[in-house]
C-alpha cells in the first residue's frame, strides 16, 4: 500500500509539473502586449474566411461528435457557420438574430432570448474585433503554450454558468489571431472548435448571409 501511495504521488507531481510547464501565465506586461497585438491585427480586420473542425465530446458517448464546415465573417458583426460533414447546414448570426437553416427547415431565435448563444456570438465576433476582454462578463486568465496564447474566460453570470463553466480561446503568438476555440460545460462534456486555411479581407457577398 506504501508503495502504492508513492506511486500516485509521484504520478501527481508529474502531472502538476507537466501543466505548469505547459500552461505558462503572463505577466501584466506580457498581458498587455497581447492585448494590444489582437487588437492592431482586429483593426485591420474587415472580413474572415476560414475552415473549422468541431469535436463535440458528451460524457454518455465513448467517441466525440466531429463536424467540418466554413466560417464567414464580415464586420461589424456578420457570422456564418456552414457545416459540410456529417449534416449540410447553416447557422448565421446577424442583426441580434440566430438564423438557421437544418436540410431545409429554417428558424429564427432572438439572441436577446438567448444568454447562451447570445454570450458565445459576442466572444467570437469581439475576438476578432479585439474587445473580448471584458472583466465585468468574466474572470479572464493568460497563458503562453506550445500551441500559442491562451485565454481562459469564466462567467461571472450564475445563469451561465449553468450551462458553461469556461470559455478557452487559443491565439496565434504571431499575429494574436484566434486558431481555436473549446466550450467546457460543467459537467465536463465540452465543444472543441479548430479554424485552418484562414484568409482575412476577402471579398464575401451579402447573400452569404441571408437563409
Amino acid at each position: 500500500m506504501k508503495n502504492k501511495c508513492t506511486i500516485f504521488f509521484l504520478l501527481g507531481s508529474m502531472l502538476s509539473l507537466t501543466i505548469c510547464i505547459g500552461q505558462t501565465p503572463l505577466s501584466e506586461k506580457e498581458q498587455r502586449a497581447f492585448k494590444e497585438k489582437v487588437q492592431e491585427t482586429a483593426k485591420n480586420t474587415s472580413s474572415i474566411t476560414s475552415n473549422f473542425e468541431q469535436v463535440k465530446q458528451l460524457e454518455m458517448l465513448s467517441e466525440p461528435i466531429v463536424s467540418k464546415g466554413m466560417l464567414a465573417f464580415q464586420a461589424p458583426d456578420n457570422i456564418l457557420w456552414q457545416y459540410t460533414t456529417p449534416k449540410t447546414y447553416k447557422v448565421i448570426f446577424k442583426e441580434e438574430l440566430l438564423l438557421v437553416d437544418n436540410n431545409g427547415k429554417k428558424d429564427e431565435i432572438k439572441l436577446s432570448s438567448n444568454k447562451l448563444f447570445r454570450s458565445f456570438n459576442e466572444l467570437i465576433v469581439n475576438s476578432i474585433k479585439g474587445a473580448m476582454f471584458d472583466e465585468d462578463e468574466f474572470e479572464i486568465s493568460y497563458f503562453n503554450t506550445a500551441e500559442g496564447y491562451l485565454v481562459k474566460f469564466i462567467p461571472r453570470d450564475k445563469k451561465m454558468k449553468r450551462f458553461v463553466s469556461v470559455f478557452e480561446l487559443t491565439f496565434t503568438q504571431e499575429k494574436g489571431e484566434v486558431i481555436q476555440v473549446k466550450l467546457i460545460e460543467p459537467n465536463t462534456d465540452y465543444t472543441l472548435i479548430r479554424f485552418s486555411k484562414r484568409k482575412t479581407n476577402v471579398k464575401i457577398p451579402a447573400e452569404t448571409f441571408t437563409l
